[in-house]
């Protein structure tokens, strides 16, 4: 692959040039170096005010194909995913492109002779075992278009999501190992299922040997796979045929389904893998995110497996059996690329670094940041401790809606500065937009805007793609706006400041405000809620409720445990407030809207920093919150 990398920085300018001047001949000539059934007929189709955007049109494809078969002319032995289990006394499990073939087409196979077919959308809730990459891959074989929900969530929030793309098939496990505890998810299947008409099949992958119910539509993955054979050829897809759904948190109660099609998502994450992370034929690369967030479609799956790299998947956390774990496992696979977030870094730097320092770690060549902005302290030990002054670090941005990586420095080619995810990929056109929808010219703070597509932009919102122009088009017309501010120093480098809309990241996951007021205000006691974050010393920010009760509290700490559990059960523990505050009401225009601004800040503490609040319709409340912080 490596006509898709820039080695070197004159290599990198003279891209840039290219891809800003003539786009398409750009797009085309990567696209040459992958394995196509027929070429596309026209590269690019797009009109941001509608919204349509379709690239490689005509195009014929599987991106199994080039994730796998055609590897197998010349690397079948390579080792494409190692398998580093959560309990370390576990053996790890190296997988070759030649089985990992075999094992994804058998699986394929499996979902076939189960009424699968293509077009299909198939949910996938299972554990960070090879079995969920071979889950997604198989889909994609069949050209099923794969929902994956991330094994914390809910039984209400898996429901949901299987409802919404009207899921026929669930792919799940009897349970699943993370640190110490056992996550029980046939369990919390079972449940989300009494919800969710359209599945007829339930197919359970056995990991941790856990008593579990059997239902008519249950089927052992084991028990399936032995009726089918490992030969199964790929279906033949568009190029614009929808690949997979990933469910991201929105501004609204409803999780917004991004679709992402065959050719494009293919091409660009491909591309910016090998740009970003610098990988060549023989390294290890680990990015320690789970599949069941984009990063883990994108940079442990689809973009590695197409270019022939190995990918090392990990069930565990970093912190069991303890600490030094990420550690451990970078000297054991001797890791040249390591990929993490912002959050575990802050979690790990707050213990000793003898946990560091008593690993090998001279193997590693790269670091990579993802999930949200990381702050200087957390990219200094990262520096310092990880990569000992000589790996540079890709701090890069991007989200589940624009597919790869938009904004990040090339490791060891462009310059990296601390903090900053520094300049857009080549093909990629940012601007700063002032509140107006004016492009701000040179060093500048502003709303951060895309103002062409790229290849692997989300085509749309499943079964709402009015959403869809109104979340991304609508507010500034003619662009993608992806929700976040955004400033830029004199020689061109973003920096990105955070949401500017009612999405508050926490340990990297985006969570909408809106779902979780929902579930607050599902309790009989409560009249209204308001959600925002605050920064945090490990998280980057936390959750801060502001509840108003309908009748008096005389046990506060009952209330706030009862929902705590409530948002819980609704949408999964990682979107359980850090803080619940009883409060009489929240500040308020006279208009009705909720000032978040402001409480914000109250809940950041800052306040000598509230402006002028006499303009609001209550503005005694703003005292009362601060007295009873």
């Amino acid at each position: 692959m490596k006509d898709l990398a820039y080695s070197t920085i004159d290599s990198y300018h003279q891209a840039k040039q290219l891809a800003r001047k003539n786009p398409e001949p750009f797009w085309a000539e990567i696209a040459k170096n992958f394995q196509w059934h027929k070429p596309w007929d026209k590269v690019l189709e797009y009109d941001f005010h509608a919204p349509e955007v379709k690239w490689f049109l005509g195009g014929k494809l599987n991106i199994t194909e080039n994730c796998l078969d055609r590897h197998l002319k010349t690397q079948p032995d390579q080792t494409a995913i190692i398998f580093e289990p959560n309990d370390p006394s576990e053996a790890a499990e190296h997988i070759t492109y030649k089985e990992l073939h075999s094992r994804v087409c058998r699986a394929a196979n499996m979902l076939k002779a189960n009424g699968a077919k293509k077009g299909d959308r198939i949910c996938i809730y299972m554990p960070m075992t090879p079995e969920l990459a071979i889950a997604v891959l198989a889909c994609a074989r069949i050209g099923a278009i794969h929902s994956v929900v991330f094994a914390g969530f809910s039984a209400t929030a898996l429901a949901a999501r299987i409802n919404d793309a009207a899921c026929t098939m669930l792919l799940t496990a009897d349970g699943s190992y993370r640190g110490p505890k056992i996550t029980p998810l046939k369990a919390i299947a079972d449940e989300a299922l009494t919800q969710c008409p359209t599945i007829k099949n339930c197919i359970v992958f056995k990991r941790t040997g856990q008593e579990v119910e059997w239902n008519s539509i249950d089927l052992w993955w084991h028990e399936e796979l032995e009726k089918v054979s490992d030969s199964c050829p790929a279906e033949i897809m568009d190029s614009e045929d929808p690949l997979f759904i990933l469910y991201t948190s929105g501004s609204t109660g409803k999780p917004k389904g991004m679709v992402h099609s065959c050719g494009g998502y293919m091409v660009y994450t491909a591309y910016s893998f090998q740009n970003v992370f610098q990988y060549q034929k023989g390294d290890v690369y680990w990015c320690t995110a789970d599949i069941g967030w984009i990063t883990g479609h994108s940079y442990i799956v689809y973009g590695p497996l197409a270019v022939g790299a190995t990918t090392v998947m990990f069930e565990g956390v970093p912190s069991y059996p303890d600490y030094g774990r990420f550690w451990e496992v970078c000297a054991k696979h001797k890791v040249n690329q390591f990929y993490t977030a912002p959050t575990a870094i802050r979690a790990l730097e707050k213990h000793p670094t003898s946990l560091v320092e008593k690993h090998d770690l001279s193997s590693l060549k790269v670091l990579g940041s993802v999930g949200e902005p990381i702050n200087a302290e957390a990219w200094h030990w990262y520096d310092k401790h990880v990569g000992k002054h000589n790996c540079p670090i890709a701090d890069t941005w991007w989200q589940t809606e624009t597919g790869g990586i938009l904004i990040s420095s090339l490791a060891g080619v462009t310059p990296q500065k601390p903090t900053y995810a520094t300049l857009p990929m080549p093909g990629i056109q940012a601007v700063l937009l002032d509140n107006d929808g004016n492009e701000l010219e040179g060093e500048a703070e502003g709303i951060l805007a895309i103002k062409h597509p790229w290849p692997s932009i989300a085509r749309t919102i499943w079964g709402d793609h009015e959403r869809y122009k109104k979340v991304y088009f609508s507010a500034y017309p003619g662009y993608y706006f992806p929700g976040d501010g955004a400033l830029r120093d004199a020689d061109g480098n973003y920096r990105i400041t955070g949401r500017v809309d009612d999405v508050v990241i926490v340990s990297g996951h985006n969570l909408g405000t809106a779902p979780i007021e929902n579930a607050l205000n599902e309790h009989t006691n409560v009249v209204e809620s308001a959600v925002v974050g605050f920064p945090h010393d490990i998280k980057g920010n936390a959750l801060h409720a502001f509840v108003i009760p309908n009748k008096s509290v005389d046990d506060a700490e009952k209330l706030t445990n009862e929902l705590r559990d409530l948002v819980a059960k609704t949408i999964g523990p990682i979107a359980k407030p850090d803080r619940i505050q009883v409060v009489s009401g929240l500040p308020k225009t006279r208009s009705g809207k909720i000032m978040r601004r402001i409480l914000r800040k109250l809940a950041a503490g800052e306040y000598d920093n509230l402006g002028d609040i006499s303009t609001l319709l209550n503005p005694e409340v703003v005292e009362e919150i601060k007295q009873n912080s």
